[in-house]
């Protein structure tokens, strides 16, 4: 069983409900090197990613979409401006994924087959997004993160179909560890860097065992131990930022020990049963 490394590509200011976007000198945008990082990790082990990509970097940085594809991996959609789904709406968030759709489809190519929410804001009962993405030839999601806080707690663990009126759309949800007080975010962000990692692994091999994919999520920022923050809350920063450790060793780490895909290609081989 292949499991997914998959990279939400957004610079490090790009936090949900963070209005005050930094500007001048203070801007520094680090996407570009940072994805190189992962790029050449990847490339290294012949891992194949998937990559959500928010649309509004893809335009400010038109050199991006085309060096991901180049090392063959997928281009999803994050949307276009890192704005939670649900307050945007039906109009405004068809606009988003139809504007993110025309630049990634044209700088990669093809037009994207999968969607992530900024800040996992979709939930089961966001029908009318799911309608939206099935009228625009999406595929799957990977938004719907079972966990108590930020996420939808009464989502599953595994993949499974959404049913809408447009169609079905299946739904490829991150990788948590069950815990007595509720699913920990293992997968991905803080958590990815906090959790012990023989307990990740574990989680892994009984996502496995089961015969579904164990899905894990990265930011660009997170390759940087030292990279610039935004000035907020500690329990705040603790939360988007986590740990003040670079990912890249623990994305190594499960480099070694499993085998990966991408996402499209998990849809492939589950519409082919």
């Amino acid at each position: 069983m292949k499991s997914a490394i998959t990279i939400d590509v957004e610079d490090w200011f790009h936090v949900c409900g963070w209005d005050d976007e930094p500007h001048g000198e203070t801007l520094q945008r680090r996407v570009l090197p940072n994805i190189e990082r992962i790029l050449s990790l990847l490339a290294e082990f012949d891992v194949r990613a998937t990559f959500f990509v928010l649309g509004s970097v893809a335009a400010e940085e038109p050199s991006l979409v085309p060096l991901i594809v180049s090392g063959g991996h997928e281009i999803a959609s994050h949307g276009y401006s890192h704005r939670l789904v649900s307050p945007l709406g039906p109009e405004e968030f068809r606009d988003e994924i139809r504007r993110t759709g025309d630049i990634l489809g044209q700088q990669a190519g093809r037009m994207p087959v999968g969607f992530r929410a900024p800040q996992w804001s979709l939930r089961q009962t966001d029908s009318w997004a799911f309608e939206i993405l099935c009228n625009e030839g999406y595929r799957y999601d990977s938004s719907l993160n079972p966990l108590p806080f930020v996420g939808d707690r009464s989502g599953h663990r595994f993949p499974y179909e959404i049913r809408t009126a447009a169609g079905k759309i299946l739904e490829i949800p991150p990788m948590v560890t069950s815990f007595p007080t509720g699913n920990l975010p293992t997968a991905g962000g803080w958590g990815f860097r906090f959790f012990p990692l023989r307990m990740i692994a574990a989680t892994v091999r009984s996502y496995n065992r089961a015969g579904n994919p164990a899905v894990f999520y990265l930011h660009p920022r997170e390759m940087e131990a030292d990279g610039p923050r935004l000035p907020m809350s500690s329990l705040r920063s603790f939360a988007v930022y986590g740990a003040r450790r670079e990912a890249g060793t623990r994305l190594r780490y499960l480099l070694e020990r499993f085998r990966f895909t991408t996402l499209e290609q998990m849809v492939e081989s589950w519409e082919s049963v």
